[in-house]
This record gives C-alpha cells, structure tokens and sequence, in this order.
C-alpha cells in the first residue's frame, strides 16, 4: 500500500482529504506544518508527500529546500490556494513533481497522485 504524508496548517482540510485517500486505498498521515515534517519523515517512510507553500513557521518552499538538502527521495505534489506560475515554476526547480490550486477537485487530485506515483524520482 502506498503511503501519503499531507503537510498542511489547515486541520479540516487535512481530515477531509485523508478520508478521501484512504477510502481509495492509500495509508495516509498528515502533520500540520513543515516543522513537524522531518520528525514524521525520520520514523517514517512515505511515497508521497501533499505540501502546501503558504503555513507558519517552516513554509513549504523550505520544506523543499529541507528535502533536497538531506538528500531524501520523496515525490511532492504541491497543493495550495496561493497558486500562481512564479510558485509552480520555482516548486518544480525545487523538486516537486506537480501542483495543484485549492480548492482541489478529488478527481483531478486522484489522477495526479497516480501519475506522480508511477514515475521514478
């Protein structure tokens, strides 16, 4: 079973869309900020983690930055209101293998994952 780790401060959010990913087969955690994101990744293994950019404390850019710095290989797929092609293109250059604008359509969000999932890092 593929492992989803949802990296968000939006508590509802993270609740919602975990029911809906586990309804379809996926393990799925969530942590509320990007601090809380290495603790979880170093007792963890994941395949993928749903990051927002826009949280408190440690952002979702410096998550990205975090990752590659530590060297772990982890597929993102970044999802956030605060969608606009200068946050797209600086996310894929960091690393993240999509994005996805809030409010998401489950559907749309389902196909990503797959895809994303299926490539090699």
């Amino acid at each position: 079973m593929e492992s989803i780790l949802i990296v968000d401060d939006d508590f509802n959010l993270c609740t919602v869309l975990k029911e809906e990913l586990l309804e379809v087969g996926y393990e799925v955690d969530f942590v509320n900020n990007g601090d809380d994101a290495f603790p979880f990744l170093d007792k963890q293994r994941v395949d993928l983690i749903l990051l927002d950019l826009k949280m408190p404390g440690k952002d979702g850019f410096e998550v990205l930055k975090e990752l590659k710095e530590k060297k772990i290989k982890v597929k993102v797929i970044v999802l956030t209101a605060y969608a606009d092609v200068k946050s797209a293109i600086e996310s894929a250059r960091m690393g993240a293998s999509d994005f996805i604008s809030k409010p998401y359509d489950f559907d749309e969000l389902l196909i990503t994952i797959r895809k994303v999932l299926q490539k090699d890092i």
